[in-house]
C-alpha cells in the first residue's frame, strides 16, 4: 500500500490515467525479422513486367494486373508508400487514352476495313509520306492501339506495385558496398514517387479542411506544383542528411582492385540491359539469354568485389531467406514461362486485329500467370494497424 501511494505522488493526485501519454505503437520484432527482402518484392514484379511486356492479348494482362493487384491488397502496410499504386492504375489509364488518341488523330499503320468516322485530314507536303493527320479511322487501329496502350498500362501496374509492397528505405539499406558512390542519386530516384504520393494525400486532406475541392483537373493544377517540388525537396534532403553522415565513405583498396571492379560492375550492368532488351523485344530472343547472364554474372563479381571497399556495419541486415527466393522465384517463374508461351503459341498471346475477333484466354499461360499470386499465401500478413483506446478517441473528439 505504500509503495502505491507514493505512485500516485509522483503521477500526482489529480492525475486520471487516462490523461498519462499512450504508447507508441512499434511493429513487432518477430514481424519484423519475417518481413520479406524488399529486393525479392522488385525482382517478383519485373518478372511479372517482363511477362506482360511479351503479349498483347488483354485477358493475359488484365489478368496480369489483376494478380498484381491482389497482392498488394493483401500484403501492403499502411505505410505512405503502399499508397502508390492507385497512382500508377491511374498513370496507366491515361497512357491508354493517349495511345488511343493518338491513333485516331495521327493514323495508325493497321489496315482496316470498318470505318467508324472519317475526321477532317490536313495536307502534308511530299517528304512527310507516311504520315497523315485526320483520316478514317478504323475499328482495327483503334483496338490495335488498345491493346499496345494496355500493355504499357500493364508494365506501368507491375512497377506500381513494387513500388507499394518493397519499403524503399530498407531498399536502400541492402545496397550493395559498390554501388555507394552513386547512392545519393539512387536515394532521390527510390524515395521521390513515395514522397510524391505522401504529399498528395497530405495537401488533398488540407483543401478539404479548408472546404476546397480535392478532385478535378483545376484541384490538380493548383496542387501539382507543389506536390512537385515538396517531394524532390524531401528526397534531396534526405540524400543531404546520408552524404552528410558518411553515406558512401569507402576504404582504400589498390588502383588495379578499384579499375577492375569499375569494369566488371558497368560491363555487367550493360549487359543485363541490353540482354533484358533483347527477351523484351521479338527479334533478340536468340541473344538475349546469353548476355543476360554474362551481365549477371559479371556484375556479381564486381559487385563483391565492391563490396570490400564498404567500411560501414549494418544494424539488423536484412536476410535474403526462404520467403525471399520464393517470391522472387514465382516472378520469374512467370516470366520464364510466358517467354516459352510467346515462342510456342505466338498467335495466342498476340491476337490478330484483322479481321476483328474476340481474343481467347490461352490455358496455360494464364496458369502461369496465376503463378505470381504464391506470394500473397507465401508471405506474412502485415500489422494490422494501431487504433486508438476509447479513452484517446474520447479526448480527440472533446473541444
Amino acid at each position: 500500500m505504500e509503495r502505491g501511494h507514493r505512485a500516485q505522488e509522483r503521477r500526482g493526485p489529480h492525475t486520471p490515467r487516462a490523461a498519462r501519454k499512450p504508447r507508441t505503437p512499434r511493429t513487432p520484432r518477430s514481424h519484423r525479422g519475417n518481413a520479406v527482402h524488399a529486393g525479392a518484392w522488385w525482382v517478383w514484379a519485373l518478372g511479372l513486367a517482363t511477362a506482360a511486356s511479351r503479349t498483347t492479348n488483354p485477358l493475359l494482362l488484365g489478368l496480369l494486373v489483376a494478380v498484381a493487384g491482389y497482392v498488394v491488397a493483401v500484403r501492403r502496410t499502411d505505410a505512405p508508400w503502399a499508397r502508390s499504386y492507385g497512382a500508377f492504375l491511374k498513370l496507366g489509364l491515361l497512357v491508354i487514352g493517349i495511345r488511343v488518341v493518338f491513333s485516331v488523330l495521327l493514323g495508325s499503320p493497321i489496315p482496316g476495313s470498318t470505318t467508324l468516322f472519317t475526321l477532317p485530314e490536313v495536307p502534308l507536303p511530299h517528304w512527310a509520306q507516311g504520315v497523315r493527320i485526320g483520316g478514317r479511322v478504323t475499328a482495327e487501329a483503334v483496338v490495335f492501339a488498345l491493346y499496345d496502350g494496355l500493355k504499357l498500362a500493364a508494365l506501368l501496374a507491375c512497377v506500381g506495385a513494387a513500388n507499394a509492397l518493397a519499403n524503399p528505405a530498407r531498399l536502400l539499406k541492402s545496397l550493395p558496398g559498390a554501388l555507394y558512390e552513386v547512392g545519393v542519386a539512387v536515394v532521390v530516384a527510390m524515395t521521390f514517387a513515395p514522397n510524391l504520393v505522401a504529399d498528395v494525400v497530405r495537401l488533398r486532406a488540407a483543401r478539404r479542411l479548408r472546404g476546397r475541392p480535392d478532385k478535378g483537373i483545376r484541384a490538380l493544377a493548383q496542387i501539382g506544383l507543389p506536390v512537385l517540388e515538396g517531394a524532390l525537396e524531401r528526397s534531396v534532403a534526405l540524400a543531404a542528411a546520408m552524404d552528410a553522415r558518411g553515406y558512401g565513405r569507402s576504404a582504400q583498396v589498390p588502383a588495379a582492385v578499384r579499375r577492375v571492379t569499375a569494369v566488371l560492375t558497368l560491363g555487367g550492368l550493360v549487359g543485363i540491359c541490353a540482354g533484358t532488351y533483347g527477351l523484351l523485344g521479338a527479334a533478340g530472343a536468340g541473344y538475349g539469354w546469353p548476355l543476360l547472364l554474362a551481365g549477371l554474372a559479371a556484375a556479381t563479381v564486381g559487385l563483391r568485389l565492391g563490396g570490400r571497399r564498404s567500411v560501414r556495419t549494418r544494424y539488423r541486415p536484412d536476410r535474403w531467406g526462404a520467403r525471399a527466393w520464393l517470391v522472387s522465384g514465382s516472378g520469374a517463374a512467370v516470366a520464364a514461362l510466358m517467354v516459352l508461351a510467346a515462342a510456342v503459341e505466338p498467335a495466342a498471346l498476340h491476337p490478330g486485329v484483322v479481321p476483328l475477333a474476340p481474343p481467347t484466354l490461352p490455358l496455360w499461360p494464364a496458369g502461369a500467370v496465376l503463378l505470381g499470386l504464391l506470394p500473397a499465401h507465401l508471405t506474412p500478413a502485415p500489422p494490422a494497424p494501431a487504433r486508438p483506446s476509447p479513452s484517446e478517441s474520447l479526448r480527440e473528439e472533446t473541444p
